[in-house]
This record gives structure tokens, C-alpha cells and sequence, in this order.
């Protein structure tokens, strides 16, 4: 009567069996490793491995074993100091096109890694790392916006012969003045018909004729959604050149991005990469003027007075020549004299007007102005204040002596360590709108194992806890139960390793609520066959009633359960998506193994017998 047909028992064990073998690998532990892996022409194959080992050996620092994975090279080391000793030496000993990042590297069998095998990350709180909230400053974002709408308009005003006094951004909005009010005629039709994203209007109480331009509703939601798109792939390249392992980049809100990453003590370094706001600009030297006088406060028309780092003053041109927008890759190099320096690579348009530009002005100088975007705070009345400012400052001034192209050099930097986080930022792409760390935190590594311990200790608890009950008051049937809430462990462990998800305490969390919950279903069968038997069914029926009248119930409940952990995967952030994640996939294998599984195992000790004597 209560006998499932064999393919079904086949199916049960094969899961059990299929879920052991992808939750191994979490049994297996980590070596400690340093991470080379290849920039933008780096190439990591069997003569960069020969390379690292040479290195190594000539610094007598012992390894266990060389081997590349894919895109990257994995050297592994027996402790934490031999790791740290061996990223030193083979930083100096690769050269930019490479990356050197500390990692950990599974000691998982080749035959179980071949199949796929592979076991579950660790978040940030069970491995350590940091973890920074930044705020996006959205109000820079819509301004650099107006700004480009006044540039583009200039063009236009100028190709449509429409003379105008001035364009500057005022508040939100782009007031542009003219000379007379045909010209402002003239102008609010070409830009009507140029500019649909914009309403333009004409300012009545303005004393000259002029013009308001405002970005409408639709377009500064536009500016804002890509500003923190930009930013977010912004940080996930700079991130990318910094070598950390299963970095974590993502939305929070309107204008927030969390970063976590995982395995990096180094806060300062991974501030100053990430929150830098930073371009390049070229400029003539104007050398018809004299500097002392722009000093002294008369600035000439069309320049614009700059400082060296060193204090010099330099009158440089308005009109830029070329910015990084154009820059496509950099990397840290060394010039003739063996001073540090950064080698430049444009892409097609910005090789085509530099080219143009430097063949005009051969023997003429020329300055690179290297602009920083920083956050001062200061209080005014009693307020804390804080402001968003430019600082630019000359980086180099050399004679233009050939036609520059499409690749060329940036000398005049203090030290290699400038050259290679200058070449960084340049490679990873200017950020949309400036980012400000509003939080941070730091989960030291020793934090993280106690996390992993205590986590651990709390499973195994309630896991126990949960045995010895079931156990007491359902006799046989609770042992069953308890072999599917093992089984249903494996299966979470399992899951979370197949899909490569990101285990954290909240997860922890998650497995442990699972734990309880997953014997409810049983307790609901046990409770219905208990009823069963004491209105006098006979064993093989109350046992067939017990599973199909509390399916229902079963079902509901974990539906409406599996519900809530799907709004809180899909509104979450970071850690709450970590604690649906492993809700949903407890939810999901307790019904398995609850249901199916324990049925299984009842039918192969009871359902071969006419009236046995049931044991619950």
C-alpha cells in the first residue's frame, strides 16, 4: 500500500548522492595564494610561471606549487607570512601589464574541480575584507550635464552666426544672454529644434535679452540613473586593476553604491582608488604674457592661471587640447633618464585632434594639468559643511617637438607609485559624478573566523537540539526525520556551491532558521498520523492520510514563506539578499526531503508489512 515504485526511490537517492558529492569541496580548506593575473596585455602562460618561480627561489621564499588557472596564476603558500613575503617580491619583479592581488585558493581535488565541483564563497563578514556606502553627488552629475548643453549650444549659436554675450550655469538652469532680442529670437528656435530635452524659455525681467535652458523632469532622471550606472562600472574596473578577489559593487537607493571587499586590510590604498575624481587635461603654454602680472590678479582673456606642484606659475590656454575621455589605456613606465613616468594610448578621435593640434604648435610648450575632485569640510555657524572642490595642478611642461599621435609619454611625476595609481585611474575611466564614503566599515580576518566558528557552533546546536527532540517524542519516524534534515543540509551546502553563491552570517542566519523549519513539515505528517491512528485507522491508511492531508497545509505554508523570501531577495541589499537566498533554497529542499524523502525511507521500513507496529 505504501511502497514507492523504484524509479522514484532511485530519483531520491540519486539527489542525496549527487548533493554529497558537490558539497565536498567544503570540506577541503584553503591555501594561502598570491594572484597573478593579466592586465590589458599581460599574457599569463608557462614563461611567466617560470618567471614567478625564479623569482621565488632566488628570495629561498618555499611554495607549494605553481599552476594557471585560466586568466591567472596561482602561487600557493603554506602561511600567511610566506604570502605576504612573495606579493612584495613579485611586484617588483612583473611589470604593469600584470596584476598582484592575496588570495585563497581551494585545495579541492582535481578529479572533483574537473566535474565542476567547487566550494561556496565566503562573504565579508566570515572572510574579512572592508566595506565602504558611498553617496553619489547627483547635484555635480546634473551640472556637468547643463555644462555640456552650454558647450553644444556655443557650437551652435556660432554655426548659426547668433552672437551672444554670455552662457553660464545659474543654479539649475543655463541662462544664456544676447546682444539683441533677434538674436534671442534666433536662438530660442535653433535650440528648440536642437535640444528636446530641454525647456527653453525666454527670461522677461532679465535687464539684456536673454534665454533660460532647464533640463526637464525626465532628462535630469536620466542624467542621475546613468551618473550611478557609470560610477558603479567606474569601481568595478578600478576595483578589477586592484586584483581583489569576489569584489561586491552594487545599487543601494537613488545615489548610494555599496562596495565590499572581501580579503583587503588596506583601507587607505582602497579609498584613495576608489573615491578619486581625477582627469588629465593638455594645454598650450601661453607665452605672449606675462605670468607675474596673471599673479598679481590680471588674468589676460582666453587663459587661465595655473600652479606646478613645486609652486611655479604657469598661463595656460582656455581651450583644452585634449582630456582623458580620449585616453583608452595607461600604464606605469620609465622614461629615458629612468624616472617614472606614464605611457598613454588614445583611442581614434582624440589621436585624430591631437595629432592635428601638436603638428600646429611644433616648438611651442605644452602643460599636462592633472584636476583632482576632493571634499572639504568646514563649518559655518555651528553647521558642518561640506564642499566639493577642483584641484588642478601642472604636472609637466615640455616642448612640443614632433607631431604627437596616437600613443606618447607623461613625464614629471615623483615616484613610480604616482605613475602606477595615476595610470590606474586613467585605465579604469573618470567617474560620472563625484562619489563620497558616507559609511565604512573593516572585518579583520580573525573577526571573520570567529564569524565562521560561531556560525558554525549555532548550526550544529540547533541542528542537535532539533535531533534529540524529534528523536524523544516521534520514536523511528523522528530518526527519519532527522536523516532528511541532514539531507536537507547537504542539499543547501550543495546549492550554494553549484550556483557559487556568497555565504554570510545572514545566510548563516537562513540555514539555521531552515534547520527548524524544515522539521515542520514532519512534525505536521507525525501529528496526522497520530490522529489517524487514534480514531482506529489501520497503519499502512493512517500513514497514506498522514502525507496526503498535511500536504496541503505544508504547501501553503512554505509558499507563502518562499514569497516573502523572493521580496526580500528582490528589495534587499547585500546582506538581506544573503539570508533570502539561503531561505528560498531551505524552503525549496525541506519540501524534497520533508516530504519525498521521508516518505521514501517510511515506505522501505513499514510498507512491506501488512499491520506493523508503528513506531511514533
Amino acid at each position: 500500500m505504501n511502497q514507492y515504485p523504484l524509479w522514484k526511490n532511485l530519483l531520491v537517492a540519486a539527489v542525496i548522492m549527487l548533493a554529497g558529492l558537490f558539497a565536498l569541496p567544503n570540506l577541503y580548506g584553503d591555501d594561502f595564494a598570491v594572484q597573478v593575473s593579466s592586465g590589458r596585455y599581460g599574457k599569463v602562460d608557462l614563461e611567466l610561471m617560470a618567471k614567478v618561480e625564479t623569482a621565488l627561489k632566488a628570495e629561498s621564499i618555499e611554495y607549494k606549487r605553481a599552476e594557471i588557472d585560466g586568466e591567472r596564476l596561482l602561487v600557493r603558500f603554506a602561511d600567511a607570512e610566506l604570502q605576504l613575503r612573495a606579493k612584495d617580491v613579485l611586484s617588483s619583479v612583473v611589470n604593469g601589464d600584470y596584476i598582484i592581488a592575496l588570495n585563497l585558493a581551494s585545495t579541492t581535488p582535481a578529479w572533483l574541480a574537473g566535474i565542476g565541483g567547487e566550494p561556496m564563497n565566503l562573504g565579508l563578514d566570515l572572510r574579512g575584507g572592508v566595506h565602504f556606502l558611498m553617496e553619489v553627488d547627483m547635484d555635480s552629475a546634473v551640472n556637468k550635464a547643463l555644462n555640456t548643453y552650454g558647450s553644444e549650444l556655443k557650437v551652435l549659436l556660432r554655426d548659426e552666426k547668433i552672437r551672444y554675450k554670455q552662457v553660464q550655469v545659474v543654479a539649475d538652469s543655463l541662462m544664456v544672454s544676447f546682444r539683441s532680442i533677434e538674436h534671442r529670437d534666433n536662438a530660442l528656435t535653433a535650440a528648440e529644434a536642437e535640444f528636446a530635452q530641454v525647456e527653453i524659455n525666454v527670461e522677461e525681467e532679465a535687464v539684456v535679452p536673454t534665454i533660460k535652458m532647464t533640463l526637464t523632469e525626465v532628462a535630469v532622471r536620466e542624467i542621475r540613473s546613468l551618473a550611478l550606472q557609470q560610477n558603479i562600472v567606474t569601481l568595478r574596473n578600478r576595483i578589477n586593476e586592484l586584483g581583489v578577489a569576489e569584489p561586491t559593487v552594487q545599487q543601494q537607493g537613488d545615489s548610494r553604491i555599496v562596495v565590499q571587499l572581501p580579503g583587503v586590510q588596506d583601507t587607505a590604498q582602497a579609498k584613495k582608488i576608489l573615491g578619486a575624481t581625477a582627469t588629465l587635461e593638455f594645454r598650450l603654454v601661453d607665452t605672449e604674457h606675462d605670468v607675474q602680472d596673471a599673479v598679481n590678479g590680471r588674468v589676460p582673456a582666453n587663459t587661465k592661471l595655473f600652479h606646478h606642484r613645486d609652486g611655479r606659475a604657469y598661463l595656460l590656454n582656455k581651450r583644452v587640447m585634449l582630456t582623458g575621455e580620449h585616453i583608452i589605456n595607461a600604464a606605469s613606465t620609465l622614461d629615458q633618464n629612468g624616472s617614472a613616468a606614464v605611457s598613454i594610448t588614445l583611442d581614434g578621435k582624440g589621436a585624430r585632434a591631437f595629432s592635428n593640434v601638436t603638428r600646429d604648435n611644433i616648438g611651442n610648450p605644452m602643460a599636462v594639468v592633472f584636476i583632482e575632485s576632493k571634499t572639504v569640510t568646514r563649518k559655518v555657524d555651528g553647521e558642518i559643511v561640506k564642499e566639493r572642490r577642483l584641484l588642478p595642478e601642472v604636472i609637466n611642461v615640455a616642448t612640443i617637438r614632433d607631431q604627437l599621435s596616437k600613443k606618447f609619454q607623461i613625464t614629471g611625476l615623483d615616484s613610480t607609485t604616482e605613475a602606477r595609481d595615476l595610470a590606474l585611474l586613467l585605465r579604469a575611466g573618470a567617474l560620472a559624478a563625484p562619489i563620497e564614503i558616507v559609511e565604512e566599515r573593516t572585518v579583520g580576518p580573525s573577526l571573520g573566523k570567529d564569524n565562521i566558528n560561531q556560525g558554525f557552533k549555532s548550526v550544529m546546536l540547533g541542528f542537535v537540539f532539533v535531533l534529540i527532540f524529534m528523536v524523544i517524542w516521534y520514536r523511528v519516524f523522528g530518526a527519519v526525520a532527522n536523516l532528511a534534515l541532514a539531507a536537507n543540509l547537504i542539499l543547501i551546502i550543495a546549492l550554494l556551491s553549484m550556483l557559487q553563491a556568497t555565504l554570510t552570517m545572514p545566510g548563516i542566519a537562513g540555514i539555521v532558521l531552515t534547520v527548524g523549519m524544515a522539521v515542520d513539515a514532519n512534525v505536521l505528517i507525525f501529528e496526522r498520523i497520530r490522529e489517524e491512528l487514534r480514531v482506529g485507522n489501520s497503519p499502512q491508511s493512517s500513514i497514506q492520510a498522514g502525507y496526503a492531508k498535511a500536504f496541503s497545509t505544508i504547501a501553503d505554508a512554505n509558499i507563502t514563506t518562499l514569497i516573502a523570501a523572493i521580496v526580500l531577495f528582490g528589495f534587499g541589499t547585500g546582506s538581506i539578499k544573503g539570508f533570502a537566498v539561503t531561505l528560498s533554497l531551505g524552503i525549496l529542499t525541506s519540501m524534497f526531503t520533508a516530504i519525498m524523502g521521508t516518505r521514501a525511507v517510511i515506505n522501505l521500513i513499514y510498507g512491506q508489512k501488512h499491520r506493523p507496529n508503528l513506531s511514533i
